[in-house]
């Protein structure tokens, strides 16, 4: 059984390094770039870490996206069309790192679910 927990947040930005010199300067975050992957990730020292998700087509500033952990990534995008939501992605890998599938609840928040390939992960 997942923890349910919030595993990765999301902060929009137009400039990554300048976002992580931002948020290092302010809160003493780490910062993590991928160069790989050209995705620059932040971690505090406690709680969830996330990471500066780049603005452009379906991102805006203000659309902070919160990861939720998923056992089921599948089951959960059916339980929350069941429950009056809408699955907006379906369970997608993210290469070397895990998998995750989005969707809006009835109020119209955009929602993610994350599961990684890990298998310490929820241990």
């Amino acid at each position: 059984m997942t923890k349910r927990n919030i595993v990765h947040i999301e902060i929009p930005t137009a400039d990554a390094a300048r976002s992580a010199d931002f948020y290092k300067a302010l809160f003493g975050w780490q910062i993590v770039t991928d160069e790989k992957m050209n995705y620059t990730m932040w971690e505090p020292a406690q709680g969830p870490g996330g990471g500066f998700s780049p603005l452009g087509e379906g991102v805006e500033a203000g659309d902070v996206m919160i990861y939720v952990d998923s056992a089921d990534i599948e089951a959960d995008l059916e339980q929350a069309e069941a429950l009056g939501g809408k699955a907006v992605r379906p369970k997608t890998e993210i290469p070397g790192i895990g998998w995750f599938g989005m969707f809006t609840d009835p109020t119209g928040n955009t929602i993610a679910l994350y599961t990684s390939k890990d298998p310490e992960y929820n241990k």
